[in-house]
């Protein structure tokens, strides 16, 4: 595919500084990036995107001169998300049940489904139009997958959990897991049954390796717009609100429920039964142990504001020379006692 710099600029709205009839085959970074490359470049990398071998480059729309062919847009990085995906040819993906799916009794499918080779889809489970299920993914009883849904493979989704419309889940992710449940009696462990289920809203997105447990009762719920990233646990009764991010490795523990728009980095660890409030941000490893109020920044272990925890930070690093000073003082006090 060639597209002119004129055509990628009614693409991504923008305004273009130079040449507009040069050719692009492809949209990549600033390191890799060569004569027929597009890429994209904001502060603190835009003299190193003027250096660069692309032929052109998306720059913020303030700024109005640049060394090399450009289109000046709103938000740059958006404007590149654009251009990947129309330089990235599409898979091809065959619109069929293939004959090797197991299909067990009252399945519903829908219309132009991709259902790959060892799918197996269980009693009274629901397959929504468009939806894309690759190898040995397993859908259990009563389950559903949403329209245009997308579950990688290797994907398994338990019994009545429900995946909504235009979800991606990513390989190797478990939907419905039995939650952590057992009440210990005389040193024996008893599992409580664990009968609910979990529910993914619209436009989620789960990555690999992702466990979300089941409900005790009711529904562990991931709310619209939310990102999981990969190697995340998420306990039974946790409720995630929309628009949330949660990075690789973290864990929420059970009947935690999290508000809108909350952003746990990588590694954080919560507690279970608390409640976190909406537009909160949680530093890498940073552990909240209480409730949490709305459009909170904590950091640390246990978790605290984030100025705090600079301060504690720096304070630590002190702490040797006030340890040297205070034992020069020790040692001074002792000797004006003694001669006295």
């Amino acid at each position: 595919m060639e597209k002119t710099l004129r055509e990628i600029a009614a693409l991504v709205d923008g305004n273009i500084l130079g040449e507009s009839e040069v050719k692009f085959t492809g949209a990549t970074s600033i390191e890799q990036a060569g004569l027929t490359d597009i890429t994209f470049a904001v502060e603190p990398h835009l003299q190193e995107a003027e250096g660069c071998n692309a032929g052109a480059v998306i720059i913020p729309k303030y700024i109005t001169v640049f060394a090399k062919p450009a289109i000046q847009v709103e938000n740059p990085r958006v404007a590149f998300t654009k251009l990947l995906e129309l330089f990235t040819p599409p898979l091809k993906i065959k619109r069929e049940v293939h004959s090797t799916v197991i299909v067990r009794d009252n399945v519903k499918i829908g219309k132009n489904v991709a259902i790959m080779p060892y799918v197996v889809i269980d009693d009274d489970a629901v397959i929504e139009d468009n939806a894309v299920l690759y190898p040995y993914v397993y859908v259990g009883q009563g389950a559903r997958v949403g329209e245009s849904s997308t579950i990688y493979p290797n994907v398994t989704i338990r019994e009545f959990c429900e995946v909504g419309k235009r979800d991606i889940i990513h390989s190797g992710a478990v939907i419905g897991s039995d939650g952590f449940g057992f009440v210990t009696q005389n040193g024996t462990h008893n599992k409580v049954p664990q009968v609910g289920n979990v529910v993914l809203e619209d436009d989620v997105e789960i990555g690999a390796n992702v466990g979300i447990d089941r409900a005790t009762t009711g529904s562990t719920r991931v709310k619209r717009g939310t990102k999981v990233d990969n190697l995340v646990h998420l306990g039974h009764n946790v409720e995630i609100g929309e628009g949330g991010l949660i990075v690789a490795q973290t864990g929420i523990a059970g009947s935690t429920k999290v508000g809108h728009h909350v952003t746990f980095a990588g590694q954080c660890g919560c507690v279970g039964h608390i409640e976190i409030g909406d537009n909160c941000t949680f530093a890498a490893r940073t552990a909240p142990i209480n409730n949490v109020p709305s459009g909170s920044f904590y950091a640390g272990f246990p978790a605290r504001p984030h100025k705090e925890w600079l301060r504690v930070q720096a304070s630590l690093h002190k702490a040797p020379n006030m340890m040297k000073k205070m034992r020069e003082l020790e040692k001074r006090l002792a000797e004006l006692e003694k001669n006295k």
